[in-house]
């Protein structure tokens, strides 16, 4: 439960501050919210595997752009180019996910997490701002991977100290 409500906090207040501050924004809250989200659906996906995954993170995906919208009406436009984004990286973070199925968990997790960075990168900003920005593109991508490794490194830190790993999570 801990990484839906994580994940949600996330994507809610990366889009209110999207919304906020606009493109300016969109590399530091892609490094601050976005790599958490990247590394949590991990998280979840193996919480969930077996257990209407996909139906699952459709929801979730949906409830963080809506809860955007809920929140601050204006936020609307940076609310779908999230759901978009996140649905389109979350389909190719998935497959990635299963693909490195014999690797390491960590290896899984930033493995999947390059691509579905790349995805979310290109569709995000270039439905937000209604343009390609190659810049921010860009910024985006390195700051999700740079993100996401870090955060990574969090869950397996708190992981290796919880009484319950994260896969009984």
């Amino acid at each position: 439960m801990i990484y839906v409500i994580l994940y949600l906090a996330a994507i809610v207040l990366a889009n209110l501050t999207v919304a906020r501050f606009g493109p300016s924004s969109a590399i530091v809250v892609a490094f601050l919210f976005i790599g958490l989200d990247l590394t949590a659906r991990d998280q979840l996906h193996e919480a969930w595997r077996g257990d209407r995954l996909f139906l699952k993170m459709a929801v979730l995906i949906a409830a963080g752009s809506l809860l955007s919208y809920a929140l601050n009406r204006n936020a609307g436009p940076i609310a779908l180019a999230s759901f978009v984004a996140f649905a389109a990286a979350a389909t190719v973070d998935t497959a990635v996910y299963h693909l490195l199925g014999g690797y390491p968990r960590w290896l899984r997790i930033n493995g999947s997490n390059i691509p579905s960075a790349a995805v979310d990168s290109i569709i995000f900003p270039t439905l937000a701002f209604g343009a390609f920005l190659w810049p921010i593109v860009l910024g985006q991508f390195l700051a999700k991977t740079l993100g996401g490794f870090l955060w990574s490194l969090v869950f397996r830190w708190v992981d290796q100290r919880s009484a319950a790993p994260m896969e009984q999570i």
